[in-house]
Parts: structure tokens; C-alpha cells; sequence
């Protein structure tokens, strides 16, 4: 493969899981000022309008045919609409660095999928990397929140890993589904798809009145959030698919928890807590395990 190419598409691949990364934390930070749907319908609305000005700069065809609208219905409320209303949530009690950790759980739920309706087979190290993981995800929710374990913080984590299954389904659905349209098409329907089902809540929410509570830095995330986090990263996501593949990128994924720790400790002041890297560690080692970076199996010559 050419080198430059596919340096380039790192590039593109590390930028990506960087903003994602960052993206909980920018969320955590204006939801001081405003609630979930209200946050959302400005981030949706502006990332639509970035996705749709890229769209019409590249020239890229807006029709589709109608057969696919109930395709591209379906991966807007699962991938858009439930996804980000359900981690926006979940930031209202939850650190941001706990949100990223949790994040990387996402690929265990996918392998179980996987086992259940593809009939996949379970090896050794996937079974040994599942236990590793909910081991982490354990330590997390307990000892490593820093926090006495409520209510209120238990639901939070329940949210965070709801949306890891949520996003699996999504990301199986994706790729079975596979509509014949660019990326960068694909995304802009999928926001356009979110700014509707969330406007409603935010007449509802008066959130024309929390606008004007908004500070230069809540706008500064909300800009981050709707340009680089919704469309940009999806975009570079998908050019770094054109010239490596699946497996390569996803490797990249590894580092978000990572990405997103530093930013809350810079942006949020977030402690440091030793026990969450702990339990982020024993995620990142689990999902290495099911997705065969690396194997316990023996093998007999």
C-alpha cells in the first residue's frame, strides 16, 4: 500500500476518534446551561447545515430512492436520535471521563450480537476478553466513580451502557443494510433525521430562553459538537475506510477513552481517578481479546 495514503489516513482516523472523544466532555460543559434536547437540536442543526454545505461543495447527488427513506429513518432514530439523547443524559450525573471509558464497550455488545444472530463462535479469548471487560465496566461504576454509588449515579452508568448496545445494533444495521449513498449524504439525512425528532422537545423546553443563558465557551463546544464531532469526524472516519481497512481503523478506537480523559481533566477539571484507568484498562484489554487483537489460544504445532 502507499505509504503516504495510508499515513494520511491514520491521520484522518486519529483526528476522528479524537473529536468523538472530546465530544463528551463539550456535551458535559453545556449541559450546565441546557437540557439534553435542547443541546441536541443545536448540534443537529448545525451539523446539518455543515454536512449539507459540504454536500452541495463536492457535488455530491442529494436524491435517493424512496425505497431507502425507511432505511435511513431507522439509522437516524437509532444512531442519531436515541444514541445522543441517551449520552446526553447519562453526562447529566456521570463524569466524562467515565462516559469515554464505557464508550469502548460498545464492540463486546456487537460480538454478542454476533454470537446470537450470526452464528459466530465463541473461542477462549473472547470469553476470557467479555469477563475482562464487565470486570472493568464493574470497577468503574463502583470504586472508580470516586463518588458513593446512588441512584442517580447508578442510572447514569445504566444510560452509558445502554448506548453502547444501542450503538451496536446501530453499527450491525449500518452495514447490513448498506444504502448506496455517500457518507457524507448518509450523515446529513441521519442529523436532519435527529434536528426533527428533537425540535418538538425543545419548543416544549422553552429552549429558545436557555439560548440566551449561553456563554462564548458553551457556544464554542456547541460549534466543536455540530461541526467537527457530527460531521467532520464522520467524514474522516470514512475517507480513512477508502484506503485502510475495517479492522485497521477500528484499532484507532482504542484511543478515545484516552482522548476524552485528557480533555475533561484540561477542560473540566475532572480528577484524576487511578481506579477508572483500572477498569478502563481491563475494557480496553477485554475488547482486544474478543476482537482477536491478541489471543490466549493455545496452538498445537
Amino acid at each position: 500500500m502507499n505509504s503516504p495514503l495510508r499515513f494520511r489516513a491514520s491521520l484522518y482516523a486519529l483526528a476522528s476518534i479524537t473529536f468523538w472523544g472530546v465530544s463528551f466532555v463539550s456535551t458535559k460543559a453545556v449541559l450546565e446551561k441546557m437540557d439534553p434536547f435542547s443541546l441536541l437540536v443545536l448540534r443537529f442543526g448545525i451539523g446539518s447545515l455543515f454536512l449539507l454545505i459540504l454536500a452541495l461543495l463536492f457535488k455530491y447527488p442529494l436524491k435517493i430512492n424512496i425505497k431507502y427513506l425507511p432505511h435511513l429513518l431507522i439509522l437516524g432514530i437509532l444512531g442519531v436520535f436515541i444514541h445522543q439523547v441517551i449520552q446526553a443524559t447519562a453526562l447529566l450525573t456521570i463524569y466524562a471521563s467515565d462516559a469515554g471509558w464505557l464508550i469502548a464497550f460498545s464492540p463486546i455488545f456487537t460480538v454478542i450480537l454476533s454470537l446470537l444472530f450470526l452464528q459466530e463462535k465463541m473461542s477462549f479469548s473472547k470469553g476470557m476478553g467479555m469477563t475482562a471487560a464487565v470486570g472493568g465496566v464493574f470497577i468503574i461504576t463502583t470504586i472508580g466513580s470516586g463518588q458513593p454509588l446512588n441512584f442517580t449515579w447508578g442510572i447514569g452508568y445504566f444510560l452509558m451502557i445502554l448506548s453502547t448496545l444501542n450503538w451496536a445494533v446501530y453499527s450491525v444495521l449500518l452495514k447490513k443494510l448498506a444504502i448506496p449513498i455517500p457518507s457524507v449524504v448518509l450523515t446529513f439525512y441521519m442529523s436532519v433525521t435527529g434536528l426533527t425528532l428533537t425540535f418538538p422537545f425543545f419548543i416544549r423546553n422553552r429552549g429558545f430562553d436557555q439560548l440566551i443563558t449561553l456563554e462564548a465557551n458553551h457556544w464554542a463546544h456547541l460549534l466543536f459538537l455540530g461541526i467537527f464531532v457530527s460531521a467532520i469526524a464522520y467524514w474522516y472516519w470514512a475517507k480513512a475506510l477508502e484506503v485502510m481497512q475495517a479492522s485497521q481503523v477500528s484499532v484507532f478506537l482504542y484511543l478515545e477513552p484516552l482522548a476524552t480523559l485528557i480533555a475533561a481533566i484540561i477542560l473540566l477539571h475532572e480528577k484524576f481517578i487511578a481506579t477508572s484507568l483500572v477498569g478502563g484498562s481491563f475494557i480496553i484489554l477485554g475488547v482486544m481479546l474478543v476482537q482477536e487483537r491478541i489471543s490466549l489460544n493455545k496452538t498445537h504445532r
